[in-house]
């Protein structure tokens, strides 16, 4: 382990582009959800003509899938990823998350979304075509809340996130929801520079964070886990599969 100076310089100083992590390894973990979203997605994709990729990131996940529809589009807001993501797949369109979004009715059988930011349910029925399904893996309540609370004090939780909240919403935009499977994992980082990046990318976590304004905390943390080889918290998860009757 380097000094906390190297550590917070070098965690500081990573690229934010793209939605891959694997930076974080050997520095950081996270439990995996139980279901396997990547092996999911690919057999959907595979079987459908048409998807959209909604907050696709740098699109490394949907990439992955061995197979792509002859349709296979993806949204983006954030140009740096929007950027990335047109690397990765054939159709990359920059929006906004919470819509609208720039397609025409009843365009796809397949909507997915892996961790968005916002999800616009109407206007994810409005795209999907009769009997097409909206599959997504969320962040859910109180995701990384211990880590919340140590850089910040105590903050409430909010239940915008929660699954039921999710199922309420789909329902209200006029889709029946197949499936809803929530998950509590395992998160540890192994080293203050690991947390320091993951703030920057995961903006939510500590709103308005930066190495300044955080750094007595930032200090706390670097001892903590010299002492305990670890700061620990969990994540939430869930898995929501919805249909356009």
């Amino acid at each position: 382990m380097g000094t906390f100076e190297e550590l917070v310089a070098e965690g500081a100083a990573v690229p934010l582009e793209g939605w891959d992590f694997s930076w974080f390894e050997g520095r950081a973990t996270e439990e995996r959800p139980p279901w396997g979203y990547a092996g999911l997605i690919a057999s959907r994709l595979a079987a459908v003509s048409s998807a959209l990729d909604l907050q696709t990131g740098g699109g490394e996940v949907t990439a992955s899938a061995p197979v792509l529809p002859p349709l296979m589009a993806a949204t983006e807001s954030w140009p740096p990823n929007a950027s990335v993501a047109s690397r990765n797949l054939p159709l990359v369109v920059q929006a906004p998350d919470n819509g609208p979004l720039p397609f025409r009715s009843a365009s796809f059988d397949l909507v997915i979304s892996r961790h968005p930011v916002v999800t616009p349910w109407r206007e994810i029925a409005r795209v999907l075509r009769p009997g097409g399904t909206y599959f997504s893996q969320q962040i859910g309540a109180g995701t990384n809340s211990g880590l919340t609370d140590f850089m910040m004090g105590p903050q409430p939780v909010s239940e915008a996130r929660s699954a039921e909240r999710s199922r309420a919403d789909a329902e209200a935009a006029g889709l029946e929801v197949l499936r809803l499977e929530p998950a509590e994992l395992r998160v540890a980082f192994f080293d203050v520079g690991a947390v320091v990046h993951f703030l920057r990318k995961v903006l939510w976590t500590v709103p308005g964070f930066t190495v300044e304004g955080y750094r007595d905390r930032l200090l706390a943390m670097h001892e903590h886990i010299r002492e305990h080889g670890e700061f620990a918290c969990t994540s939430a998860r869930f898995l929501i599969e919805a249909r356009r009757p």
